[in-house]
């Protein structure tokens, strides 16, 4: 029989790349679980009756369960989570339901049937937060400290997957992967925004100043088609009860990312200017990651180059723009 697999989060951007990647590269029955009373999503005409989608709100316990016993999954890809960190500031108990509570309903549910499910849960290099600069790169031993509620939460989804392995003995792996983007990416993380904001520039629909936050963090950045990858790799061939960086092992600073950026346009006269309400709290300063251990566990390396990526993401964000202003424009 084929392998059953569950993706949680299935219409997010991350689930869609994980979604096209089992469609083309296993024979799995994929199920993909969005929440009940969600929108609809053009992901769901997106792949043609190719996967089953279930409805699975992950702070309903009983929901959870329901569909967990009606699947019995081979696999579980629990990426469903809020995981804007702005958002987290203005809604910490939100984030914390949704991703901490949403995780242990979960485990709880395949504990609770006796499955014998293959559980990766997403982590975050966020749970690293306040990292000094004589702890660079990061392992998978850094303290945790993290900086904002989102950073918390995903602690609290890490620490109970590792804690229902040692208590029950579940197949569970979690994946702290870094900062990963490419085509489709939200506008409101800071790759994606400044390329929606470059190609609504090209387009003539915004003026020539880019707006922008903190440009003096640097970031892990990865493609998302490697991070899909890695993900698999980790229930294929990863050691349960496990924690695993996934990163490129590079760090760049925003300053940089947004030049590049900037070089990529048909505009060579774009401004830049600071706003206020784009600084946070509190900031990460600096994340670079090492991903040695799961290398040597998996086998896994990047095969998308940053060069792509961003030409990718900006190509991307000028198709998006491009039928917005004909749809704005259309009577």
């Amino acid at each position: 029989m084929p392998d059953r697999v569950v993706v949680t989060g299935a219409t997010g951007f991350v689930g869609g790349h994980l979604i096209e990647f089992l469609l083309k590269h296993t024979k799995a029955q994929v199920y993909a679980a969005k929440r009940r009373r969600s929108e609809p999503s053009p992901m769901e005409t997106r792949f043609n009756g190719r996967v089953q989608w279930v409805e699975m709100d992950v702070t309903d316990a009983h929901n959870v369960l329901s569909t967990v016993r009606s699947i019995r999954p081979t696999h579980i890809f629990h990426l469903a989570a809020q995981s804007f960190v702005p958002t987290s500031w203005q809604s910490p108990s939100e984030t914390l339901m949704i991703n901490a509570i949403g995780t242990v309903n979960v485990l709880e549910a395949v504990k609770s049937l006796d499955l014998d499910t293959r559980i990766q849960i997403a982590g975050s290099s966020e749970e690293y937060g306040f990292v000094g600069p004589d702890e660079l790169p990061i392992t998978e031993q850094n303290p945790l400290r993290p900086l904002s509620p989102y950073g918390v939460s995903k602690v609290a989804a890490d620490l109970s997957g590792q804690q229902y392995h040692r208590s029950f003995g579940l197949h569970v792996i979690t994946t702290r992967a870094f900062n990963h983007t490419g085509p489709g990416r939200g506008e409101v993380f800071v790759e994606s925004n400044f390329s929606r904001q470059i190609a609504a520039i090209e387009h003539g629909i915004q003026k020539a100043v880019i707006r922008v936050g903190n440009l003096d963090a640097t970031r892990d950045f990865s493609d998302v088609r490697d991070i899909v990858r890695a993900y698999w790799l980790a229930l294929e061939r990863g050691t349960p009860g496990e924690v695993y960086n996934i990163c490129s092992g590079k760090a760049l600073r925003i300053r940089d990312l947004l030049e590049t950026l900037l070089n990529l346009s048909v505009i060579k006269s774009i401004q830049v200017k600071p706003d206020p309400a784009r600084m946070r709290p509190s900031d990460v300063q600096a994340l670079q990651g090492d991903c040695t251990k799961f290398q040597r566990d998996t086998g896994w390396k990047p095969e998308v180059s940053l060069e792509r990526t961003w030409q990718d993401l900006l190509n991307y964000w000028r198709d998006r723009v491009k039928q917005e202003r004909v749809a704005h424009a259309a009577p």
